[in-house]
């Protein structure tokens, strides 16, 4: 049913319409984005996403989605790793993906998200602690509180 036949053999950039001068190309022959390339296709006419540092060209697939377009134009543009692995993709979807594999993030910027995602787990461990730490002081004060003023109540 409208169903659209790709004869991709996964070497090249899917989409015929982006534009052939972005992305710097390495000695391998693969092709690196920037963060910021790949932020400018956050469209549904064109979308970009990163998943595991490597760049796809999802724009003929968004119709396709079983979950639907509006969940990947939520993550066009941007790194959806996270996004990818928490929905749990089967080998099929995995192997799927790679017709429209069209680079790599450029290892700068690999650098900088890495950062990023080591700052936000950092920042992640405190607050889990705070999360737990809290309650538990509360829980025992209030108990402290609690056995004070029974014990007064009963002795007076």
């Amino acid at each position: 049913m409208g169903e659209e036949i790709n004869e991709h053999t996964g070497s090249g950039p899917v989409n015929t319409n982006s534009n052939e001068n972005n992305g710097e190309t390495a000695d391998g022959g693969a092709k690196y984005y920037t963060l910021e390339e790949v932020r400018m296709h956050n469209m549904s006419s064109d979308t970009w996403l990163i998943i595991h540092n490597k760049i796809y060209d999802i724009t003929s697939f968004l119709e396709e989605h079983p979950g639907g377009e509006e969940v990947l134009l939520e993550q066009g543009g941007s790194d959806a790793t996270e996004s990818f692995e928490d929905v749990g993709h089967s080998t099929d979807a995995r192997e799927m993906l790679q017709q429209y594999y069209i680079g790599e993030l450029h290892m700068e910027d690999r650098k900088k998200e890495n950062t990023k995602v080591a700052d936000a787990k950092d920042s992640g461990e405190s607050s889990s602690w705070a999360m737990w730490l809290i309650p538990t002081v509360a829980a025992a004060v209030v108990g402290v509180l609690y056995r004070f003023f029974m014990f007064e109540h009963k002795s007076s």
